[in-house]
């Protein structure tokens, strides 16, 4: 009986590893599926509000029973972001739109929170970094799984779609492609690790097929792009190219047959097709996919039982790891000598590509799979206009959250649009000099961190091949992923994209060297036990903050819905509180001035939208409310002059456009009319 303890804790011990495992999957995709494309609010709140409190309880309990380091790796690297944070709250002092910022603000304290809970579990379980990889792919999954299914079943899942491409759950296609992007390094790391089961090495070659089968049905060629240097990267470093170019070679080019067979299917490819068609061509799909997954996983066995047979020796794999860079290095080569072969040649074809990248008038491709190929985009244009905000202010930017509205000024089309699509010129246009200066001291110190963890790479202590040392790598070619389609896209503002990468970020620069061992638990002391309350108060105020802007949305939501039911009183009253929850949004405002003029409260009702005018004059729509309401009134001439800032901040608002005409329409037949007037008197007169 004695000797039966040990067997049952050795069998807990062994399942902690996949019920964390999970527990990271489980989190990861909770996160996605609930807060959706990051754009309302309300799921958005709720997300970061959980992350926050849990973040504050992660770090708090690390104070107190979390290992003890040498240094205290990741600090440096936790201190920056927090100083962007804090750069980013203190711009609602400068913000054109400070309700915006506001909301920006709480969403960059989120992100802290998730990277120093990186650190925390580092110093709490540092021997659980399988699990937070695991944890990875296990999300990516789930979420390509489920942008697949919406394919299979369209009428259980989305009977509404309207795009051909995967887009769900983020209603986001590019989105999707970057979720399973992200799942590429852990799976290629779960083949081609040395000291895992056999069995779940064979798994790694389905996971690979669906996501990439993913990827190339959303049409993402972002992810694509990230895709290719994280993988790229990976074989550079990671000293498992063959075994890693086992488990890519035969993935990608069944995934890629796949996803091929999806192109020719008006029923998966095109937009607007009706549901019955769609239905047909779902069910082809899951019998198609379901193959893949079979013959994928067969391939695995196998190539996991001939590798386990025969072992290659040092130098055997030493030369064909050579060959494999060697081609990796040709691939350009080859593409080069294909553009040479065209009808524009080598340096016309790249004198297109660039124009056609680069012009803001280029024409965009198709939303369709030739896409996938095609090197224009829409970007040039937001890009063009973010930069022209930055060159107007380029010290502090026009705020967190600005870009939206500044882009206004400039833009040269009718777009509507959130995000320049890029976050290194939207922290320019948003932040200027001193965000990006924050960005690169931020990027440089994560990089360094990231060296320092995974070497030495040469001379005497390298140990190429530990375990743990390639599980770095992994995390961190997951965050490379995300920063390279963070270059080229708006994901890094969507909390399911965000968070995994986060928490690999803030693991790799809290690890410290992978050769250190950590000491054992400090005992807890009256300063780590202040420290971890001081964490768990900043946490809950963290918390509050971000509820406070859904909490005015609500409010002046209750508002109308009061007025509409006709007790004015209520609706006043709830709007007041609105605007005392919330003071730096104008939409309180608004509805207090639609309160007051069903009140018959005119002069309320101005002083109301004059007040949202004074609170945001730099925003558009606070003068043509303003306007909207004079011209109404019958104060043309008031109206006409009210919305001249509104079209100089928007000279392509239609909005603006209108209230302008129809009080200069008003105006002119007034003066017409009292000319007649005056005809008139002077013909009666004798």
């Amino acid at each position: 009986m004695p000797a039966a303890a040990p067997r049952r804790g050795a069998r807990w011990q062994g399942a902690v590893e996949p019920l964390l495992t999970l527990a990271f999957g489980a989190a990861f995709a909770g996160v996605a599926l609930g807060a959706g494309g990051g754009l309302q609010l309300q799921p958005v709140t709720v997300v970061e509000m959980i992350l926050e409190i849990v973040c504050g309880v992660l770090c708090a309990a690390a104070l107190l029973i979390g290992h003890g380091a040498r240094r205290p790796w990741g600090g440096v690297t936790l201190a920056l972001l927090a100083a962007f944070a804090i750069l980013t709250g203190l711009s609602i002092i400068w913000a054109i739109e400070p309700s915006a910022a506001w909301i920006e603000g709480n969403r960059t304290i989120t992100a802290v929170g998730v990277l120093a809970s990186g650190i925390a579990l580092v110093r709490m379980v540092p021997d659980r970094w399988r699990s937070l990889i695991g944890g990875v792919l296990v999300a990516s999954l789930i979420v390509s799984g489920y942008a697949l299914l919406t394919k299979i079943f369209p009428s259980w899942l989305a009977s509404a779609e309207t795009y051909g491409r995967l887009r769900e759950p983020f209603e986001y296609w590019n989105a999707v492609g970057l979720m399973a992007a992200l799942g590429l390094p852990p799976a290629i790391w779960l083949g081609a690790r040395r000291d895992g089961h056999a069995g779940l090495a064979a798994l790694a070659y389905p996971a690979t097929g669906v996501l990439i089968l993913t990827i190339l049905m959303a049409y993402s060629r972002g992810a694509l792009l990230a895709a290719g240097v994280g993988i790229g990267l990976w074989l550079i470093v990671a000293p498992l190219r063959l075994r890693s170019a086992t488990v890519l070679l035969p993935s990608i080019f069944l995934g890629g047959i796949a996803a091929w067979w999806t192109f020719g299917q008006e029923g998966l490819s095109k937009d607007q097709i009706p549901l019955a068609i769609r239905s047909n061509a779902g069910t082809e799909l899951g019998v198609l996919v379901g193959a893949l997954v079979v013959v994928l996983l067969l391939v695995g066995f196998l190539a996991s039982w001939l590798r386990d047979r025969r072992a290659w020796s040092q130098n055997t794999r030493r030369t064909w790891g050579v060959i494999l860079i060697v081609g990796l290095a040709l691939v350009p080569v080859a593409l080069a000598a294909g553009l040479a072969t065209t009808d524009r040649g080598l340096g016309g074809s790249i004198s297109h590509g660039w124009r056609s990248l680069t012009d803001p008038n280029a024409n965009t491709p198709s939303n369709d799979p030739s896409r996938l190929t095609a090197i224009g985009s829409v970007r040039a244009r937001y890009w063009r206009d973010a930069i022209s905000v930055f060159k107007a202010r380029p010290g502090v930017g026009v705020g967190a959250g600005g870009y939206q509205l500044a882009r206004l000024r400039f833009r040269k089309d009718d777009l509507d649009v959130l995000h320049a699509h890029g976050y290194l010129v939207q922290t320019a246009a948003n932040l200027g000099l001193v965000g990006l200066a924050l960005t690169l001291a931020l990027l440089a110190a994560w990089l360094a961190a990231t060296v320092r963890t995974t070497g030495p790479w040469r001379g005497p202590g390298a140990r190429g091949e530990d375990p743990e040392r390639l599980g770095m790598l992994t995390l961190g070619m997951i965050v490379v992923v995300f920063g390279v389609h963070s270059l080229v896209d708006w994901t890094w503002f969507i909390p399911g994209t965000v968070v995994p990468p986060l928490l690999c970020a803030g693991w790799v620069a809290g690890r410290g060297p992978y050769r250190e061992a950590f000491s054992a638990r400090p005992a807890r002391s009256a300063a780590r036990i202040v420290a971890a309350v001081a964490v768990l108060a900043i946490a809950g105020l963290a918390a509050w903050s971000t509820a406070q802007p859904q909490a005015a949305v609500d409010r002046a939501d209750q508002a109308l819905f009061a007025l509409a039911e006709g007790n004015v009183a209520q609706a006043r009253t709830l709007a007041i509180q609105a605007g005392d929850i919330d003071p730096l949004s104008v939409d309180p405002l608004f509805a207090l001035s639609e309160v007051e003029s069903a009140a018959r409260q005119p002069a309320a009702a101005k002083a109301a939208l004059e007040r949202a005018v004074q609170q945001q004059p730099a925003t558009p729509e606070t003068w043509i409310r303003l306007a909207q309401f004079e011209l109404l009134g019958g104060d043309a001439a008031a109206a006409r002059d009210t919305v001249r800032p509104a079209l100089y901040l928007d000279p392509r608002s239609a909005p603006a456009q209108a209230i302008f005409l129809e009080a200069t329409r008003q105006l002119s037949a007034a003066q017409k009319t009292k000319a007649k007037a005056k005809v008139k008197k002077k013909a009666k007169q004798p």
